[in-house]
């Protein structure tokens, strides 16, 4: 009598060798959730995500493919990526600040002409900033002669093209401004970097 793996893969092999080498197909095996072994020349969509092994047409296993990963395996697979991508990252800033320093006094000559470059580039826009302001002071001052913002009965209109420039300065402050934040922001995560660069070299130099 045979067993109920040997009815089930019997036929398959038969088929398999009536087929010829030239249309032999892949045969599969697997195991269901309650232990059960299978064989077959299509995995069932509902077990998809199970390795399997690759059968010969002997019934013999040659290979073993892996199934689609489930949404867990996923995560963990892009956990253990993201770890292994950090550590990476680390070691070669560490190769990078013990080939390119020789002492902290280094690092910190580096930091002061970066942030030097920063800070006259925020000058620059302070200067700049400073100069759309008093612009559109004077902007609104004179609109102040003139309707819809003087309510005299007597105030003339306002001359064409005077509300536009007011509200292009205004534009052009926001911009600066944020520009001028983003310098700020810059200088700020630069000190941070070289701080922690200064930590880590004295940690590698075991200072």
């Amino acid at each position: 009598m045979k067993t109920p793996v040997l009815r089930t893969l019997v036929p398959l092999l038969l088929l398999a060798l009536a087929a010829g080498p030239a249309a032999a197909q892949k045969l599969y095996r697997w195991v269901d959730e309650n232990g059960q072994v299978h064989y077959g020349d299509r995995i069932p969509p509902q077990y998809a995500d199970q390795d399997r092994d690759v059968l010969n047409q002997r019934g013999v296993a040659v290979g073993r493919e892996e199934g689609a990963e489930t949404p867990e395996e996923a995560r963990a697979r892009m956990e253990q990526e993201k770890a292994a991508k950090a550590i990476e990252e680390r070691a070669q800033r560490d190769r990078m600040l013990l080939q390119t320093y020789q002492n902290v006094d280094e690092i910190e000559m580096l930091r002061e002409r970066r942030i030097d470059l920063i800070d006259s580039q925020m000058i620059i826009q302070e200067q700049s900033l400073k100069t759309l302001r008093q612009r559109h002071a004077d902007q609104v001052a004179r609109a102040q002669r003139f309707a819809p913002r003087n309510t005299a009965a007597d105030a003339p209109p306002m001359p064409e093209g005077l509300a536009e420039d007011i509200a292009r300065s205004e534009s052009d402050i926001q911009t600066q401004e944020r520009n001028l934040q983003k310098k700020r922001d810059e200088r700020a995560a630069l000190n941070a970097q070289f701080d922690a660069d200064v930590r880590r070299f004295k940690e590698l130099r075991g200072l």
